[in-house]
């Protein structure tokens, strides 16, 4: 299962069944977990963690030391979950001991061709990442999240789940639960329905959160004034968006 080109460390821990292609290098303090495929010419560097069934292409760099200029050679980790597809040239670093030490990222995303996962980014599941798609430090990224193509996220920045960007967003602010986002600066342009319906949300549940959305972006309300609104409201889906607003560090898009 593991090609005779490939070099893998004595220290790192794979599970019986994954495969590693011709030329890859597998280094210390790196655990695979099963029915993982990695292609060749892959580079994965320690402490790294890599959960079971992920599939990851030809020419991608996982767990190398970031490039954050007050690394100084700390230890430092990055975990993947499940089920994930990392395509060709993707590069995923470790986390900064100036945030938690580690870069998370969850099950079941699909990364497309060169996408960057910065230090200390946290990523939950069923996202999709499309080509080119820049992830800066800090960056926390909800479940079922889709960015389009060339999508740059400012380091700090929170995307809540459900929530979409057109290809080419610059997202400079957060982006609440359930808004589709495009422009530079990325700018919201209503709710993600379509995507709602397809995860089996209610009618009723999508119907309050476009009501919540008018209360945010169309009644002139201040952040603070459309929480207060909001609050009033006990629907599970709006609740999730209260608490991406509840969250936002850097201000939301507008």
């Amino acid at each position: 299962m593991i090609h005779p080109s490939a070099i893998v460390d004595p220290a790192a821990s794979l599970a019986d069944d994954v495969e590693v292609g011709p030329f890859s290098i597998i280094g210390a303090d790196v655990e695979i977990g099963a029915g993982t495929v990695v292609g060749p010419h892959v580079v994965i560097k320690g402490p790294t963690q890599i959960g079971r069934n992920n599939r990851i292409f030809q020419f991608a760099s996982i767990g190398e030391d970031c490039q954050d200029k007050k690394y100084a050679g700390e230890r430092t980790t990055l975990s993947i979950g499940d089920n994930n597809v990392i395509r060709e040239a993707c590069t995923f670093h470790r986390g900064t001991v100036q945030d938690n030490g580690h870069t998370q990222v969850g099950s079941d995303n699909l990364f497309m061709v060169n996408v960057h996962v910065a230090h200390d980014v946290v990523i939950g599941d069923h996202g999709i990442f499309a080509n080119d798609t820049n992830l800066a430090g800090h960056v926390h990224i909800g479940d079922w999240v889709i960015l389009g193509g060339a999508t740059q996220v400012h380091q700090h920045c929170l995307i809540g789940s459900h929530s979409m960007c057109g290809a080419g967003t610059v997202v400079l602010k957060d982006i609440p639960a359930y808004v589709m986002a495009q422009g530079y600066p990325a700018k919201p342009h209503g709710i993600n329905v379509e995507g709602l319906r397809r995860r089996g949300f209610a009618k009723d549940s999508i119907q309050r959160v476009r009501q919540a959305y008018k209360t945010l972006y169309r009644q002139g309300l201040t952040l603070a004034e459309a929480i207060e609104a909001l609050q009033r409201d006990d629907d599970a889906a709006v609740q999730l968006l209260l608490q991406t607003l509840e969250a936002a560090k850097r201000g939301i898009i507008r």
